[in-house]
Order: structure tokens, then C-alpha cells, then sequence
């Protein structure tokens, strides 16, 4: 029987109890230390405390209370995270593969029409509380609301705009309510870029489709070319036009001083008329008669001389007129 009140037997009692403590400190020590984590520079961390949210931890090295006690949930807050609307990629490639979901890509335009959109929303986390409570699945939900955002602005548009000139309009738009949507759910979710991947008509009138398209594509064709015509035409017509004027306006002044010369001549032989009227007439007369027979000698006879003789006028020499 075990003599309790031997010394050696208390020694072997304590040193049993200061081992157990010992113990069970370690086990406490190694147990606090397993709540030792680490949070990347791209991540936050939520920790969760029997269950509830506690608070939110910064890239470094943390602590927490480990399990069952506490929780820590790290989120990458950097991550730009990317959903395929329309079609899913089976194999990146290159080249890449994709599968077609058309129940997500058909919609309807505002014009009745029906009109295939492939397309891919990016966005991050903004808000890491908010995105792991307020929503129970958030991919879903931006799946969703993304789809609901697309057709609510293809419904308002026409299929013509959304093939040709509006696709930039149109994402921005549907990023514009896809926002939106997400902060009335609180989601702690923030849209980085729409993109607009495959934008066509139903296969089945694809081809009808080309064909109005590549009409539409020749109608402008024209046109540009018509206003090219147009923009070379007009300018040489125009400087044609005021080289013209310049000219009728230079011959009209020409013509205006020549009659004003003209004018003038008359005026003073109308003088020298009025001083000797059968001088000048005769001068007249004589000019004239040189003027239409140039190179024809001429002689001049005096009707009232009654001898017979001739008097021969010498071109230039000396006249019998009066």
C-alpha cells in the first residue's frame, strides 16, 4: 500500500502536477498559436466569431481564436473576377474553344427583332462584409442581374443601332444599371468593364442580314463617293465661275472706256464740224476713201474747172479741193 506521507511520494505527486500544467499550458500555447495567420497584399480577411462577423484584417500577419471558437474568410480584394454571358470557355487554346448557350444570348430589340449577344462582365470586390452577407450567392446574382441590365437596354434599342454605331453605347449603359442593380442588393461589388463579345442576328437569317447589310455598306459607298465628286467638282465650277465674271467684268469696263473714247472723238470732230463743215466733210470723205481703197492710187476732179484739164493730185502732194 502507497505510503502518502512519504516525502518521496509528495516529490512524485508534484512533480506530476507541475508536468500536467506544463501541459496544459503547451497545449494552450500551441493551440493560440494555430490562429496565427497571414493575409496576402491582394487579400482582406473577415473574422468570424462564434459564428458572427468580428472584424476585418489587413494584408500582414494576424491572430485570431482558432476554431471552434473563430473563423477567418480571406477574400482576393485585387482580383479582377470574370463572368461569360451567352458562352462558356471549354479550352483557352490557343486556340481557345467555346461553347454556345444561346437561351443566354437571344434577346429582343426594341424593334421586334431578335438579336445573339455573347458577352463578358469583370468586376471586383469593393466591399468584403457586404459580399459575404448581404448575398447568399454572388456570382448568381451578377449573373443575373447582368443579363436582366443587357436586355432591359437592347429592348430600348434597335437592332440597326445595336449592329452598327451603338455597341459602345450600349455598354456603357448596361454597366451604368448593372451598377445600379448591385447597390440596391448592397452587395459590396463593383463593375469594371462590359464587354460586348459576338454581336449577331439568328443564324438562321444571317445571311438575309449580310445581304441588307452589305446593301448598307454600298449606300454609303455611293454617297461618299457622290460627295467626293461633289467636294472636287463644285470648287473648280465655283473658280471657273469667277474667273468668268472677272472677265465679263473686264470687258465691260474695256468696252465702257472704249465708248467713252469713242464719245469724246465724236464730240471734238463735232466741233471741227460745226467750225467748217465742208472742210471737215471732205476731210471725212477723203479719209474714209483711203481707208477702203488703201493700195489704189486716186485722182480727184474738180467739176466746176472748164478748161478740160485734169489736175492730178499726187497722194500726199498738193489738193484742188475746197
Amino acid at each position: 500500500m502507497a505510503d502518502f506521507n512519504n516525502p518521496n511520494f509528495k516529490k512524485f505527486i508534484n512533480f506530476v502536477k507541475k508536468l500536467g500544467f506544463l501541459s496544459i499550458v503547451i497545449v494552450l500555447a500551441l493551440y493560440l498559436l494555430t490562429g496565427i495567420y497571414t493575409v496576402g497584399p491582394d487579400e482582406k480577411a473577415v473574422v468570424l466569431t462564434f459564428g458572427k462577423y468580428t472584424k476585418e484584417s489587413n494584408p500582414g500577419l494576424n491572430w485570431y481564436f482558432p476554431a471552434p471558437i473563430g473563423k477567418v474568410i480571406k477574400v482576393k480584394t485585387t482580383k479582377v473576377y470574370r463572368e461569360e454571358i451567352g458562352f462558356r470557355t471549354i479550352d483557352p487554346g490557343p486556340p481557345a474553344k467555346y461553347q454556345d448557350k444561346r437561351t443566354e444570348s437571344l434577346m429582343l430589340t426594341g424593334d421586334e427583332n431578335i438579336v445573339e449577344i455573347d458577352f463578358t462582365v469583370q468586376y471586383k470586390i469593393n466591399n468584403v462584409k457586404k459580399f459575404l452577407f448581404n448575398v447568399k450567392n454572388q456570382r448568381k446574382l451578377v449573373y443575373d442581374a447582368a443579363q436582366a441590365s443587357l436586355r432591359t437596354v437592347v429592348g430600348n434599342s434597335t437592332l440597326e443601332n445595336i449592329l452598327t454605331i451603338g455597341k459602345g453605347e450600349i455598354q456603357s449603359q448596361t454597366q451604368k444599371k448593372l451598377q445600379k442593380l448591385l447597390d440596391v442588393y448592397d452587395s459590396g461589388i463593383s463593375i469594371v468593364n462590359i464587354q460586348l463579345q459576338d454581336v449577331q442576328p439568328p443564324k438562321e437569317v444571317l445571311n438575309a442580314f449580310k445581304d441588307v447589310a452589305s446593301a448598307r455598306e454600298d449606300k454609303v459607298r455611293y454617297i461618299n463617293e457622290a460627295n467626293g465628286y461633289r467636294n472636287d467638282i463644285l470648287p473648280k465650277a465655283r473658280g471657273e465661275a469667277e474667273k468668268l465674271i472677272n472677265e465679263a467684268l473686264a470687258y465691260k469696263e474695256k468696252r465702257i472706256k472704249e465708248a467713252e473714247g469713242d464719245v469724246a472723238r465724236f464730240l471734238q470732230l463735232y466741233e471741227k464740224y460745226q467750225l467748217g463743215k465742208e472742210v471737215t466733210k471732205t476731210r471725212l470723205y477723203l479719209e474714209t476713201l483711203e481707208k477702203v481703197m488703201p493700195n489704189v492710187d486716186k485722182t480727184i476732179i474738180d467739176k466746176n474747172l472748164d478748161s478740160g484739164l485734169l489736175n492730178i493730185i499726187d497722194k500726199g502732194g498738193i489738193t484742188n479741193e475746197k
